[in-house]
């Protein structure tokens, strides 16, 4: 496959110099790296502008409910193993209103790659503070300043027993395809939280802001040291990027016995007769 083969014809509604556009050609690449049709994929993603994303890729998507991109995700990689489920989320959707949703299927690990556009901001409503806004930044509902330390992602992540855990930025396209294919190639749940520049909302957490703290982890970080990791993780002064954590365990399909059995999505579906179900409801 090539990257053509996953342009789509909607014209991108984010600002311009956003990082979202960063995180949209590292996915294109590495979908077409990965070598699967459009039709192989599905794309599912929340609200917001992270969640716009399924819509500027040719592939097959899904939009849910705010916070509600997982349990989704979740469902259709249980009903069809075959395909490659990606979710596209930003940092409100996916650790503010998904937060339940985030902890539960990380403990299920349900098969799921799970790139995080992690703006630091709210940018669909207009710039108010989202869980991983640093403390002291001023926006249009916090004209104080932040007051909360920020959600940690990556370490919370850990603490769960996430099997995969990477950082990724947005500028940094060619690393950022590599840390998704090691995503998608990872069985279980797979975390890529990408840092990523609001040009518009976020005047704090700039592309210069990033270039003085961004660093790759190397070669010399042990990605099975879980210690380490978190060591990395927890790290506030410079920002790591790569993949931090990585111990395949049984997934969700392993454990439950659901990859032994043929995936509901190959079932024959014709002359169901469902009414003793609905004899229940009467």
């Amino acid at each position: 496959m090539e990257i053509k083969d996953f342009d789509s014809s909607d014209p991108a509604a984010w600002c311009p110099g956003c990082g979202n556009f960063g995180i949209q050609a590292a996915l294109k690449s590495a979908l077409a790296k990965l070598g699967k049709k459009p039709n192989e994929l599905l794309l599912v993603s929340g609200i917001g502008q992270a969640a716009k994303m399924p819509h500027y890729i040719n592939a097959g998507f899904f939009n849910g409910l705010h916070g509600r991109a997982l349990p989704a995700a979740a469902g259709a990689k249980i009903a069809n193993r075959e395909l490659t489920v990606i979710v596209t989320t930003g940092d409100g959707d996916c650790y503010g209103e998904g937060g339940n949703h985030f902890i539960h299927n990380i403990r299920r690990n349900v098969d799921l790659t799970v790139i995080v556009h992690d703006n630091q901001i709210y940018g669909l409503t207009k710039g108010q503070a989202s869980p991983t806004s640093e403390p002291g930044m001023k926006t249009k509902i916090q004209p104080g300043g932040v007051i909360l330390a920020p959600f940690p992602p990556l370490e919370t992540a850990l603490a769960l027993g996430c099997g995969f855990v990477a950082r990724g930025y947005a500028a940094e396209r060619e690393h950022l395809a590599e840390l998704i294919l090691a995503g998608i190639d990872h069985k279980g749940f797979s975390l890529i939280d990408v840092l990523q520049p609001c040009v518009s909302f976020n005047k704090l957490n700039t592309y210069d802001w990033y270039s003085k703290r961004i660093y790759k982890a190397g070669a010399a970080h042990d990605v099975s040291d879980k210690a380490a990791a978190m060591a990395l993780a927890a790290e506030r002064e410079k920002l790591p990027i790569g993949v931090l954590y990585r111990k395949p365990k049984p997934s969700y399909g392993e454990l439950s016995g659901l990859d032994e059995m043929k995936p509901l999505a190959a079932l024959a579906i014709e002359n169901v007769d469902i009414t003793p179900v609905l004899a229940d409801f009467r």
